[in-house]
């Protein structure tokens, strides 16, 4: 339809724009430029918004509240991601799996699944990865790096993930609850295998007798029955084990108990 303005076109992906100050901003993507720089850290930004919010993260500055919980968010985008968790709403869908998602970057992500696309890879042992942030996390298992603290244990974590897990030892939190049975888990791995129980899905297959288990680790365990791998030993008397928990009744010999 004719709205009587003069498109402008941009040269590179052929985008069409109303405004010149539009197509002038979004060339900025293909150029690379990045004119406006936040005076804390010296990130750059193709756009003066966006150098804004950025700003809140130096000032603290969080003006969008939500109404349900009143938790406070530094941009509004925040605020309406953070809104669907109340409402359910997940309005981004896989065309392949019908999976939902609450914005399009983690649709985007989920999609990797799909393709098979990993163009995150790790410098040292050269393991590619869906996400940077896994990059990011696995990098750390090569520097020995631990930025997470538990603050009453002091024991330290290679990611948040991990030391929120960590916490409900302390906490005794279990908020993994089976729907069977009502029995509830600290990790949400270990309630999936428990499942299996009531649905009697053994999805782990030895390749050596056709035995099927519910969990990838007891099938690990029953292989060595076959190859007669024994990597626990006592360092009393040099005995080795198949099983970590027949090396520890082993030890009550040595020790009395």
């Amino acid at each position: 339809m004719q709205t009587g303005k003069n498109p402008l076109q941009c040269e590179v992906c052929e985008k069409l724009f109303t405004q010149n100050g539009r197509l002038k901003v979004h060339m900025r993507i293909h150029t690379g430029e990045r004119p406006f720089r936040c005076e804390v850290c010296e990130k750059m930004f193709t756009r003066i918004s966006n150098l804004k919010r950025h700003m809140r993260i130096h000032t603290g500055e969080k003006p969008f509240k939500c109404e349900v919980c009143e938790k406070m968010f530094t941009d509004k985008s925040a605020l309406t991601m953070h809104v669907r968790l109340h409402k359910g709403e997940k309005p981004f869908k896989c065309e392949l799996c019908e999976k939902m998602f609450i914005n399009t970057g983690n649709l985007r992500r989920h999609m990797r699944i799909h393709t098979g696309e990993k163009q995150f890879k790790c410098e040292v042992c050269e393991k590619m990865f869906t996400q940077k942030s896994s990059l990011k996390i696995h990098v750390r298992l090569h520097t020995g790096e631990k930025p997470f603290k538990c603050q009453l244990c002091e024991k330290m974590f290679m990611d948040n993930s991990s030391l929120k897990m960590h916490m409900r030892i302390h906490t005794r939190e279990k908020s993994f609850k089976c729907d069977i049975c009502g029995k509830t888990f600290l990790r949400v791995g270990d309630l999936t295998p428990h499942i299996r129980i009531h649905t009697g899905e053994t999805p782990f297959k030895c390749n050596v007798c056709g035995k099927m288990f519910t969990r990838n680790e007891v099938l690990k365990r029953h292989l060595r029955i076959h190859t007669g791998e024994k990597p626990f030993k006592c360092e009393v008397c040099g005995i080795v084990f198949a099983r970590n928990s027949n090396l520890t009744r082993h030890m009550q010999m040595h020790t009395g108990e």
